[in-house]
């Protein structure tokens, strides 16, 4: 026997049997699963056509010689002959689509066992159960189910006191609104879904001083609004007051209460206010709040409720 073909035989049969003692003896071995039969078949499939394929070559490198018609072009007097696809290798192509179709439509993953599948399956039953199971909580309950659903959603980085945790520097929910993230907004503006739409607010070049007219607000302007926001609406006699009278009243109501379709409540939170920041994240001073896609509707309805009841004390 030719040495090349001996060798070939000897190179498959070694690496087929390192094949086979790494999973045969393996605990439960190959246990019926497809994607392991499938990927031990590939493996098997793989070292066969290896060898066999550089066994040809190799042999057709030590014995062929070239011959055809060379093609019209050539690269730095590189000509190429016009000859048909090798056969074995259309017959590798053909049966590499066939085989992947087949995988596709029949074997794994469309008609087979999926973890995935099976996770998202599990998910939607259980939050289904959670959705029935709860719908008609109210009240405190439904305040210590917010506040259960915060300490595990929502601590890390507004803290345990939901005072904002100084080290990652979140907002503090225990107030609507602080000095800080008022200045952030006036100067750079605001886009995002609090009114569950799209509302853009410009920023500072693009706001009426106190004086409604549209000359740039200032930075004493700012500091004074900023404080009287904070400080919720308290002193109508101070400075901040005048300027929120000229700049703001005319989104956000002459309270703070809002207005529907232009600006959101800035005197206090309310529920939809929470639920459209959890729905949709934020961006502001401190960076920016994820998507909370994770919770379901009534994991948010909870914790704004359990968000409303730090302002009121409770």
């Amino acid at each position: 026997m030719n040495k090349l073909y001996l060798w070939g035989l000897i190179i498959t049969a070694a690496m087929l049997g390192a094949t086979y003692a790494t999973v045969g003896y393996q605990k439960g071995g190959l246990n019926g699963d497809i994607v392991n039969m499938l990927a031990i078949a590939g493996a098997v499939a793989l070292v066969i056509i290896t060898i066999f394929v550089v066994i040809k070559y190799v042999r057709q490198m030590q014995t062929d010689t070239a011959t055809g018609e060379l093609a019209d072009e050539s690269w730095d007097n590189i000509g190429e002959y016009k000859n048909p696809v090798p056969f074995g290798w259309a017959i590798i192509f053909l049966g590499t689509m066939i085989w992947g179709m087949w995988y596709f439509l029949v074997g794994y993953p469309v008609n087979a066992f999926s973890q995935i599948g099976q996770y998202n399956e599990e998910v939607a039953e259980k939050t289904a159960q959670f959705e029935k199971k709860y719908a008609n909580v109210k009240g405190d309950q439904l305040v210590n189910m917010g506040e259960s659903v915060y300490l595990v959603e929502c601590v890390a980085c507004h803290g345990l006191n939901a005072d904002g945790n100084g080290e990652i520097d979140a907002a503090d929910l225990n107030q609507r609104i602080s000095e800080k993230s008022v200045k952030y907004a006036v100067i750079h503006g605001l886009t995002g879904k609090l009114l569950g739409t799209e509302s853009a607010m410009p920023d500072r070049s693009g706001l009426m001083n106190a004086n409604n007219n549209y000359a740039p607000i200032t930075d004493t302007e700012i500091d004074a609004v900023a404080k009287y926001v904070a400080d919720g609406f308290k002193d109508k006699n101070s400075a901040g007051a005048k300027v929120f009278a000229g700049t703001c009243v005319m989104c956000h109501g002459a309270n703070g209460e809002g207005v529907a379709g232009m600006a959101p409540q800035i005197n206090a939170w309310n529920s939809q206010l929470v639920v459209n920041v959890l729905d949709y994240g934020k961006v502001g001073t401190i960076g920016k709040m994820p998507i909370m896609d994770r919770l379901n509707p009534k994991q948010k309805e909870a914790i704004a409720a359990y968000v409303m009841s730090l302002s009121k004390g409770e």
